[in-house]
C-alpha cells in the first residue's frame, strides 16, 4: 500500500479496489454502467475500458462473469491509477484476465490494433473544460474535465478500437446529449439503446447509460427510467439487486 491508498471491498466474489481520496474514486456511475453493459457482452469477448481511472469496471466486469473467457484491457492516462488498477487486479487474482495500459487515447497505441475489439466502455470526464468546479488537485481535475479528453476523442478512440458490429457503452450527464450524438455519428457509432438514470421519480434524470454500434443503423430504444432512491437513502430494488 502506498501513503493515502485504502482498500475497498466491491461485494462481488471477494474482490476487492484499491483507491486513494487524492485521485479520483468510483462512484455509482461506475457500478450502473457495469451492470448495464454485462449482459451484452458474450463469451470470449475482447473489452476494451477508455479513461479507465482505477480500472473499476474492469475489474467488476471480470468479478461479474468469472470463467467467460473474456479479456479486459483498460486504459488510462494517469501513471498512478495504472500502477493501483494493477495492484488491485493483481490482489484479486485477475492479472491473467485484465490488463491496464498508461496511454493517452488521442493517440495511436502499438498494443491497441485498430478493429480488434468487441466492446468498448468508458466512464469520461463529464463537464466541459471550463465549466464547473475546478478548484482541486489535477488529478481529479482531469477525471472530471474535460481537459485531455473530450466526446470527440472518446468517440474516435472507441471507432478505431471496435471492430464492425462491436459495441461502446457509456455513462455521461443527460445535458451533453448533443454532443454524443453528433460525436458518435461523426464515428460511424449509432446509439441503439439509451437508459436515463433519476435520483428520485419525481426528479429529473442525472445520468445517461448509452450503447451504441460499430456501422449500426439507426434505430433508438429508449428504456424505463432506473430510479436509484425510493427515501432518503433507501435505494430502490432494482439498485439493490445491481448492486449484487
Amino acid at each position: 500500500m502506498r501513503p493515502g491508498e485504502r482498500i475497498d471491498d466491491l461485494q462481488r466474489c471477494g474482490c476487492r479496489i484499491i483507491q486513494n481520496e487524492e485521485l479520483f474514486c468510483f462512484g455509482m456511475d461506475a457500478v450502473l454502467l457495469a451492470a448495464f453493459a454485462q449482459p451484452k457482452i458474450s463469451a470470449g469477448a475482447k473489452v476494451l475500458d477508455l479513461c479507465s481511472g482505477n480500472g473499476v469496471i474492469p475489474i467488476l466486469l471480470d468479478a461479474r462473469m468469472q470463467g467467460s473467457g473474456v479479456h479486459f484491457t483498460g486504459v488510462e492516462i494517469n501513471n498512478t491509477c495504472v500502477d493501483m488498477a494493477r495492484r488491485s487486479a493483481l490482489m484479486n487474482g485477475q492479472q491473467d484476465r485484465i490488463r491496464f495500459i498508461e496511454h493517452d487515447i488521442r493517440q495511436e497505441c502499438g498494443q491497441i490494433a485498430p478493429a480488434s475489439f468487441d466492446i468498448v466502455t468508458v466512464n469520461p470526464p463529464y463537464m466541459t473544460g471550463g465549466a464547473g468546479l475546478t478548484g482541486e488537485n489535477y488529478a481529479k481535475t482531469i477525471a472530471r474535465h474535460e481537459v485531455l479528453c473530450g466526446i470527440e476523442d472518446v468517440a474516435a478512440a472507441a471507432s478505431s478500437a471496435l471492430r464492425f458490429g462491436g459495441r461502446v457503452f457509456m455513462v455521461h450527464r443527460p445535458h451533453r446529449l448533443g454532443d454524443i450524438f453528433r460525436a458518435f455519428s461523426a464515428r460511424d457509432l449509432e446509439i441503439k439503446r439509451m437508459r436515463m438514470v433519476h435520483p428520485y421519480a419525481d426528479r429529473e434524470a442525472n445520468m445517461v447509460l448509452i450503447e451504441a454500434s460499430k456501422g449500426g443503423k439507426p434505430y433508438i430504444h429508449v428504456e424505463s427510467p432506473l430510479i436509484i432512491y425510493e427515501g432518503k437513502g433507501i435505494y430502490t430494488q432494482e439498485v439493490r439487486e445491481l448492486y449484487g
